[in-house]
């Protein structure tokens, strides 16, 4: 079915503007100074990204951001809809205010994202939080400023968990997390539909940006200096924009001159192409990693996730690509226990690292989302055995992630300095997204080094400055 792109208009962000600005003034007879806003983001980097944007928002509204939650009048949690554990995590961390809210005349609490976006979860938060002051979802976001007016104009809770609009916003201010590296959304939601996913149900189906403003955008980040641009997407390879697809926006994204790295993520292999893969070949800024996350290396059970490839075509493309790029880092996302598998077909994931060596791994074990088709598919494995499966799979990863490891030391790699390491003075990440540890001074951070791979650690390396 065809759907219409609407763009929020100039008039339409205008209106936002001026509602920031009669928040702006609201606050400041309210506080007599500008309060204090805390943004607490769980989930995937499309909700940091989404995040530094409500952080733009929230600075045009005449708040300051601080670190600290217990310094905030006003503490937002940004959520993650995609794993059980992630929503508990979430109720865990807004329950604990539930004294301070009572006692802070001045503490207002929001709750966003993908979350409330679910119904169910929007009536619970009614019924069994009643100190949370602001909900809304995902599609609400861009009217940020328009839902803390009526917040703190009225004193009454605000809920907008109104439906999917087909937006796309541009122009919205954004506060970046750092200076150095930055998100850009290129596309958003999803059309795949996914047995065991619930982001097309949270998020919407799939839109894309216009490539001029992505272009745009990142030109402005390249002359800024940015080192390392990420473009993001819930598929990010399914972009198309009227016929101009994602391969064609990664090859003039990447002739743009400047010294800064280019990444992507989340792919899906079904738009992963060979011709996708020759671009980032050639390209003089694209990082030689992938990420393209085979959820299981089973025929059956990938039929059973509705993933719409099978195991052979991901191999199939993971060999290309390391034909064709020999250096190249794939990492992946799994899912152990998905209802019906069994431990035979389990052992075809375990076979499937064997095959293609991953670098690394985001793994989990099977969580019913409600909504979905898997959540009400038969599921006659125990917890208990998925577990075992669970640490079996892991145990087999951090094997071969040693020796990939192992592989680097003696090699020299252009490394971004990212900030302080655990173990020594700095931490950074190579193109192949491997993280490296060495010694060398703060100023050093948000710059490209060469760095001698020296010792592994796992699946960490250390190594020293060239």
């Amino acid at each position: 079915m065809e759907r219409a792109e609407v763009n929020i208009t100039p008039k339409q962000v205008q209106q936002q503007q001026e509602f920031a600005s009669l928040l702006a003034a609201l606050l400041v007879a309210k506080y007599n100074e500008p309060p204090r806003a805390h943004i607490r983001t769980f989930g995937c980097q499309a909700n940091e990204a989404d995040s530094q944007r409500m952080a733009g928002q929230l600075l045009q509204c005449g708040f300051v951001l601080c670190d600290n939650p217990d310094d905030a009048q006003l503490i937002l949690f940004n959520t993650c809809a995609v794993r059980e554990h992630a929503e508990d995590r979430v109720f865990g961390n807004v329950g604990r205010l539930k004294q301070r809210r009572q006692t802070d005349k001045h503490l207002r609490v929001g709750l966003c994202g993908c979350m409330p976006q679910q119904e169910h979860v929007a009536k619970q938060l009614k019924q069994s939080f009643p100190f949370v002051d602001l909900v809304f979802g995902t599609h609400a976001s861009p009217r940020l400023p328009e839902l803390l007016y009526k917040l703190y104009s009225t004193g009454r809770r605000v809920y907008d968990i109104s439906a999917e609009q087909n937006e796309i916003v541009e122009g919205l201010p954004i506060e970046r997390g750092s200076g150095f590296s930055a998100f850009v959304p290129i596309m958003f939601g999803c059309d795949n539909f996914c047995s065991f996913c619930v982001v097309p149900l949270v998020r919407g189906r799939e839109r894309s940006r216009k490539p001029e403003a992505i272009l745009a955008e990142v030109r402005g980040l390249v002359q800024q200096g940015y080192k390392e641009i990420t473009l993001l997407g819930q598929n990010v390879n399914s972009y198309n924009q009227d016929g101009y697809d994602f391969t064609r926006l990664l090859r003039e994204l990447d002739a743009i001159p400047g010294d800064f790295w280019l990444r992507f993520t989340t792919s899906h292999p079904k738009d992963c192409t060979r011709e996708l893969l020759d671009v980032m070949a050639a390209g003089q800024h694209i990082c030689r990693h992938l990420h393209l996350p085979v959820q299981c290396g089973n025929d059956a059970i990938l039929h059973a996730m509705n993933r719409r490839y099978t195991a052979q075509r991901y191999l199939d493309l993971a060999r290309y690509a390391q034909q064709v790029m020999p250096d190249i880092s794939i990492t992946s996302d799994i899912i152990v226990g998905f209802p019906g598998e069994s431990y035979e077909q389990f052992c075809d994931t375990l076979e499937m690292l064997r095959q293609v060596k991953f670098a690394s791994l985001f793994t989990f074990i099977f969580s019913p989302r409600k909504g979905t088709k898997a959540a009400d598919l038969p599921d006659e494995v125990p917890r208990s055995e998925k577990v075992k499966w669970f640490e079996q799979l892991t145990a087999l990863q951090g094997e071969l992630g040693a020796q990939l490891c192992q592989s680097l030391v003696g090699c020299t790699l252009r490394v971004l300095v990212e900030g302080q390491g655990k173990r020594l003075a700095l931490a950074g990440r190579t193109a192949g997204n491997q993280i490296i540890e060495f010694n060398g001074p703060e100023d050093l951070i948000g710059t490209f080094v060469d760095v001698e791979i020296t010792q592994a650690n796992g699946w960490k390396c250390e190594g020293e400055i060239t």
